[in-house]
């Protein structure tokens, strides 16, 4: 039996704030618009979601349809519906985020983005489609807490890292300078990191690499173990 109502039906939208690292600096996605409304103005990838179809399907196909990046895990950050945020009526949006390798995920504009860029976190376009600068603004404060207290730093790195490399991330991310010896003692204090080599081929003194034992971390939460930078 088919139902009917008399109240309003909203549109609905997810937008993707896809993060990354190249190593000195922390990056977000951005598409250029290339259709009204805001044609030209950069934007979140996103798009609308079409009938019957899952929230996060629709997330992750706008991705892949506006900027080719694709096989990521986002997570769903919040629900946007102020009224006039978007001039074509009533949309309601649920944003997602995740981190990447930036590396492994070069984006090019396609579908209804004319470019797709990859943007350092303090070369921010003035202007944003939408309210796109107040929902990044949100995955930012989302993610300096996250990484506090879980190990999401590690998806950015190189499967072998340095402790410069891995307390530079800390840094980029939480936008603020560590202590290097406190850092370092935290961390090793941990063993969530494990001894592989040293760098090779440096100007440099070779500095030991580290990968992550994930196993062993998943290990120390069932026992209670609390991950707190």
């Amino acid at each position: 039996m088919s139902h009917t109502y008399e109240y309003p039906r909203p549109a609905f939208t997810c937008d993707c704030v896809i993060f990354g690292y190249d190593g000195s600096d922390m990056k977000v996605l951005l598409i250029r618009r290339a259709h009204a409304p805001f044609a030209g103005l950069w934007a979140l990838p996103g798009g609308f979601v079409n009938e019957n179809e899952d929230l996060q399907t629709a997330a992750l196909r706008e991705l892949e349809e506006e900027t080719g990046v694709k096989d990521v895990f986002v997570e769903q950050l919040y629900t946007v519906g102020t009224p006039g945020r978007d001039p074509r009526g009533w949309v309601v949006t649920v944003a997602y985020f995740a981190l990447v390798n930036l590396h492994k995920h070069p984006a090019a504009g396609s579908d209804d983005a004319d470019r797709a860029e990859w943007f350092p976190m303090s070369e921010l376009p003035d202007n944003f489609a939408f309210d796109h600068a107040d929902i990044l603004k949100v995955a930012v404060e989302r993610l300096k807490s996250k990484v506090r207290y879980q190990p999401l730093g590690f998806e950015l790195l190189p499967e072998q890292f340095t402790l410069s490399q891995l307390q530079n991330l800390y840094e980029s991310i939480l936008g603020l300078s560590l202590n290097k010896r406190n850092f370092r003692t935290k961390f090793l204090k941990m063993n969530l990191l494990k001894s592989v080599e040293r760098q090779k081929e440096v100007s440099h003194r070779p500095a030991q690499l580290y990968t992550f034992d994930e196993e062993r971390y998943r290990e120390l939460s069932a026992k209670g173990f609390n991950f707190e930078i």
